[in-house]
């Protein structure tokens, strides 16, 4: 495996990317969520792609326009169509033996790609996408949406120690009333990105798989906006959004390396 830092084109624009070489004719597009860099949170994606490469499949990934090293302006993940288009152009290019790349995102970087209807991949892996729109004064609920808060505290009443702890007095009784309080309301409506991305993720021809932390906030939310029944879904249990756990990490590598080998 060879790692090449590389420049390519987005208009007229020069946007930064990395290539991890391997011999086999199926890629990986790995495209960053939020503000991160193409290294991802604690060099998270740079260890990701050095291990998928290790197994005979190349990777590319590249920091959006103006994040990291790349020239431009940061427009957000709703912007982002014609970086992912130029990477996946690049990939091709300087990767001639890759026929068939298959696209990865987690969190606003899936939802990018389901916005651009994969944007050109031939595949797609999508991890706790992003639904989550801003309130009018420009924030964001940070508590789970009550469906979820309704799941958890069902899942504690089964629990023989939860219940212990209650009543010895070792739950904060005035958390525990907020959260019932939470856990009564309405579900939100579907927000109008859900339902912009699942127009997007229709019109995309070729596989998909989405993947889902159950202990992620964002995930949780995605699901009040999706098909639970959707048999392209895949959960991994007790996971939070970045699969730090070793388990959890190699559940998220065992599915896309499923999907480089479909």
């Amino acid at each position: 495996m060879t790692r090449l830092s590389l420049d390519f084109g987005c208009g007229r624009l020069k946007l930064a990317g990395t290539l991890d070489t391997a011999p086999g004719t199926t890629g990986l597009l790995l495209v960053s969520g939020g503000n991160e860099v193409r290294s991802g949170a604690f060099s998270g994606q740079s260890l990701l792609a050095a291990k998928i490469a290790r197994t005979g499949f190349s990777v590319f990934r590249f920091d959006r326009r103006g994040i990291g090293d790349s020239e431009g302006e940061n427009r957000g993940f709703r912007s982002s169509e014609g970086d992912i288009t130029a990477a996946l152009k690049a990939f091709r290019a300087i990767a001639p033996q890759v026929e068939r790349v298959i696209g990865f995102g987690n969190c606003d970087a899936a939802s990018a790609l389901m916005l651009s209807s994969g944007a050109g991949c031939d595949g797609l892996v999508l991890s706790n996408p992003w639904t989550i729109e801003e309130s009018e004064d420009g924030g964001e609920d940070a508590s789970p949406p009550p469906a979820a808060i309704r799941a958890r505290y069902a899942e504690k009443l089964k629990n023989p120690k939860e219940i212990g702890r209650l009543l010895r007095g070792g739950v904060d009784l005035r958390k525990l009333a907020r959260g019932l309080t939470k856990s009564i309301r309405s579900d939100p409506a579907p927000s109008t990105l859900a339902d912009e991305m699942r127009t997007g993720l229709d019109q995309f021809s070729g596989p998909a798989r989405i993947l889902l932390a159950t202990g992620d906030r964002t995930a949780q939310v995605f699901e009040q906006s999706w098909d639970k029944s959707d048999a392209r879904i895949a959960r991994c249990e007790g996971a939070g959004h970045a699969y730090v756990e070793p388990a959890h990490r190699e559940w998220l590598e065992a599915q896309i390396l499923s999907a480089l080998r479909s």
